[in-house]
């Protein structure tokens, strides 16, 4: 606010010879002046804040910032000066060397025992008329299961019968020649042929008899047929069935059906080729299946193949498990844990890995703070660790946090 410096009562003055009206212009440049004493107050106060800081004492002169050290490198050395920051950003530990034992766990799958399976392939060509199983049903050895209408086995009845009319005439002839023989009436050719004849006819009969008995006939019956009846060969359960009634089956080399005995099965898995080495024939394994996920099952390696797949790079390796009740069934899902042997091995954090154009390294500390990168080699990995198979040695120190800042 601007204070009037002459009261209000107080009467203008004026000078003699001149007017009054020229007083009050003379009190406009008085109130203009004040007002920039004023502006030029307040303008050296804040300017005097300034120099004070915020709190009334006078600001610290600034401090000149020190610029970080680079890393030093000197062939495949490198080193972390004293004032670097980066050494505070580096964490350093020895390598471990531990007893590791190693569980492999694999998906696998339930099989049958190939020993244990048999196709039934029809005996003759023809023409289905009886079908008496279902897909899944259990049967018993001899027990029918397809008849087949066969012209065949009219043929062999035939066969059979012409090899034994022909042995009957052979006989004969060779009994004559050998009684001619006797009385010196018969030349010896002839009798050489005739027993020549004999063994002829006699082969051709146990062939004709070896073909009955093949389809499963009797060769010696009054009751010539033209069906057979196909009967299973061992008890199991009928797990494909490819025939159905009226079906034309002039394909010896094609089956009917397939039983399996599931009393015993077979649990496989695929092993990768990298971890071929941990698996062995009798190895001790756990199995675990989805379909029973309470009652896990103990076994052993039973085989482990000599064959690497080349498509998939990995060998199969099998489990027999007796399966009485059969709850097993080919086809379900497992899961096998291959339990190996523990091993003395040097093991690292996997953040000490540092990954280099596909290749992981580690930074080995040489001197104080002066490292190298050295190349490793994992064996696998379990869990936050790695297991080394070369590359570094136990007790050497290695940076195990931060390795990435001296690749930078």
């Amino acid at each position: 606010m601007l204070v009037n410096p002459r009261p209000q009562s107080e009467p203008p003055t004026s000078s003699p010879g001149q007017p009054s009206e020229a007083a009050p212009p003379r009190r406009r440049e008085g109130g203009r002046s004040l007002i920039f004493i004023l502006v030029a107050l307040a303008l050296a106060a804040g300017a005097w804040r300034l120099l004070l800081g915020p709190n009334g004492h006078s600001a610290p002169a600034p401090v000149a910032v020190e610029k970080p050290q680079p890393l030093i490198r000197s062939g495949e050395k490198i080193e972390v000066p004293e004032r670097s920051a980066i050494r505070s950003r580096l964490a350093i530990a020895p390598v471990a060397e531990r007893d590791i034992r190693r569980d492999l766990m694999l998906p696998a799958a339930v099989e049958a025992d190939p020993a244990r399976l048999i196709k039934v392939l029809p005996p003759v060509a023809g023409r289905v008329i009886g079908l008496k199983v279902q897909l899944g049903e259990r049967v018993t050895a001899g027990q029918p299961l397809v008849v087949i209408d066969s012209p065949d086995l009219a043929g062999a009845y035939a066969d059979y019968d012409r090899a034994k009319a022909g042995m009957a005439l052979a006989r004969k002839s060779l009994d004559r020649q050998r009684g001619l023989a006797k009385i010196g009436g018969a030349a010896e050719k002839d009798l050489q042929q005739a027993e020549n004849d004999f063994a002829a006819a006699e082969a051709e009969l146990r062939r004709s008899e070896a073909r009955l008995k093949q389809i499963g006939v009797e060769a010696d019956t009054t009751a010539q047929s033209r069906t057979v009846t196909v009967a299973a060969p061992m008890a199991g359960s009928v797990i494909e069935l490819d025939v159905g009634p009226g079906a034309y089956w002039n394909d010896a080399t094609a089956s009917l059906m397939t039983i399996a005995d599931l009393r015993t099965i077979w649990v496989t898995a695929n092993v990768p080729e990298s971890d071929t080495a941990f698996v062995t024939k009798g190895q001790e394994v756990d199995v675990a299946f989805p379909a029973y996920p309470d009652a896990p099952r103990r076994g052993e390696v039973l085989f482990v193949s000599d064959v690497l797949d080349p498509d998939t790079r990995r060998t199969k390796v099998r489990i027999a498990f007796d399966n009485p009740d059969t709850r097993l069934r080919p086809g379900m899902f497992a899961n096998v844990t291959f339990h190996a042997p523990a091993r003395r091995a040097a093991v690292l954090p996997t953040s000490a890995l540092v990954l280099k154009d596909d290749i992981n390294q580690v930074y080995v500390e040489t001197a104080p703070w002066t490292f190298e990168a050295r190349t490793v080699d994992i064996g696998f990995q379990q869990g936050n660790e790695v297991v080394l198979k070369g590359g570094v040695a136990a007790g050497e120190r290695v940076v195990v946090k931060g390795g990435v800042l001296l690749g930078d």
